[in-house]
């Protein structure tokens, strides 16, 4: 009996204590999003703001694809190649000569007036015997160049059609990062294609260009774009052009995440430059400078780790005139931020000789904002009839009509005063000799060779051809920077 109560009293005390267990440790816990009744998981979701999720989840992307689609094209690049001849046949019937080949290359553009103009990308249309460009209903038409710029990697095209399909430009630099953008092309001859992302990055700087004037900032996205993309548009979420789609990074060719696009704003004013001017007309602060980050700071004992730093101010150029001085940082340009030197390239980019522009620098930790009107690398506002040919080679005239019976030609400048102590230096060349051509084509006034030189002033160097006071012909390579 005395064992039954033993039991009785020890099970009596587990209950009490599980009952009491139950009741601290179960019964009043709060489960991580309980809703409705219905007991959810206890894995607490990353933090968010749910006012941005819902704007993403009621962007609709289908009224601006639509629209874009009809203002990209195709553009096919139709050139030719020489094949290598056939050693065995040479050996037999003499030099054959390689068979000539077409290639063609495909990319994109983007129809920017109803009357037939048409942005896309230098490398697209590089070399191109013919250019074909098919609109998105399949209509096809032969191209012309207007003009290209090697710096920036644009070019531009004109087809003969009008009331076409464009797209505006937009405002690239009030594009923000994370901001939701439309990749619109052409990737491996898949006509109109569509995909999204976001702004990951702005004012890339990713070096793909083989000049030495080459201008990167890039727009960086994480929008799909393959071969065959280059020179399509990117578009933001009002349908308009805030960049032409122009490389990715890549190790493979195809697309691993990243593209990046010629911003709008840059892209805008190339092709206003070639319109009204035939060549794109650079600005130019007049400064030599130094990208800041830590170890830069320290080196020049400022305080600053963002903003680009001015190691020597130029005579003549636009710092100087405006009271930019050596150890000046420059953190802003009108209401664009500077960072680093890829948004202070980008924003000239943007401008040309005679803007006028704010621009904000920390001197001594302290701020200060001047204005200043920006210059050519000549340091002039506009540019004069001689300002390339006396800068790049000297004064010039034309040949006299005795000059011209003695060689035996009827074209031709000669150097009357030569400026450029390397061409004398390297080739040998003085007073007295004649220029003949520039790239190829033939000149007979200082103005032409000027013209020539402006046209091709983004190119490393200039190709002259030359007649010697000895009658001796030959090039040379003239730096042109």
């Amino acid at each position: 009996m005395k064992n039954f109560f033993k039991m009785l009293v020890v099970s009596a005390l587990g209950g009490v204590l599980t009952l009491g267990m139950y009741v601290t440790f179960f019964e009043q816990q709060v489960v991580p999003g309980d809703i409705g009744g219905v007991n959810m998981p206890t894995i607490i979701p990353a933090s968010y703001e749910s006012d941005r999720v819902a704007a993403a989840e009621k962007t609709d992307f289908t009224a601006i694809a639509e629209k874009s689609i009809h203002a990209v094209v195709h553009v096919k690049n139709i050139s030719s190649t020489s094949s290598r001849s056939n050693s065995l046949m040479e050996f037999f019937y003499g030099d054959t000569g390689g068979a000539e080949r077409q290639v063609v290359g495909s990319g994109s553009g983007v129809i920017i007036s109803s009357d037939g103009y048409i942005i896309t990308n230098n490398h697209v249309i590089k070399g191109a015997r013919k250019l074909e460009v098919t609109l998105n209903n399949k209509e096809s038409y032969e191209a012309e160049v207007v003009g290209v710029d090697e710096s920036t990697d644009i070019a531009l095209l004109k087809i003969q059609k009008d009331d076409l399909p464009y797209m505006p430009f937009g405002d690239s630099d009030h594009l923000s990062v994370g901001e939701w953008v439309l990749a619109v092309g052409n990737p491996f001859n898949l006509t109109s294609t569509v995909t999204a992302g976001i702004v990951s990055a702005k004012a890339r700087d990713i070096n793909i260009m083989n000049n030495n004037k080459r201008i990167e900032s890039f727009i960086q996205t994480d929008a799909a774009v393959n071969p065959g993309n280059s020179g399509g548009a990117l578009v933001n979420t009002r349908g308009n052009l805030i960049g032409i789609n122009t490389a990715i990074s890549s190790q493979t060719g195809s697309y691993i995440g990243y593209s990046f696009a010629v911003p709008s704003n840059i892209a805008k004013k190339v092709i206003e430059d070639i319109l009204e001017f035939g060549n794109v007309q650079r600005a130019y602060l007049g400064i030599n400078y130094e990208e800041l980050n830590s170890a830069k700071a320290s080196e020049f004992g400022v305080e600053s780790t963002e903003g680009v730093l001015i190691t020597r101010v130029l005579d003549q150029g636009a710092a100087k005139e405006a009271g930019l001085m050596t150890n000046d940082i420059i953190v802003k340009m009108d209401n664009v931020k500077i960072a680093n030197f890829s948004d202070l390239q980008g924003y000239l980019g943007s401008k040309r000789p005679g803007d006028q522009v704010e621009v904000t620098i920390l001197r001594s930790e302290e701020i200060k904002t001047l204005t200043l009107k920006l210059k050519n690398q000549f340091g002039k506002y506009k540019f004069e009839n001689s300002d390339f040919s006396e800068y790049f080679i000297g004064q010039l005239e034309p040949i006299s009509k005795s000059e011209g019976n003695r060689y035996d030609i009827d074209y031709g400048v000669k150097i009357v005063s030569l400026n450029n102590e390397a061409i004398e230096r390297t080739y040998g060349v003085g007073n007295g000799d004649i220029i003949l051509a520039v790239e190829d084509q033939k000149v007979s006034s200082a103005q032409e060779v000027d013209q020539l030189l402006k046209k091709y002033q983004n190119k490393d160097y200039f190709e002259l051809q030359i007649l010697t006071k000895s009658g001796k012909q030959g090039y040379i390579r003239v730096r042109s920077n």
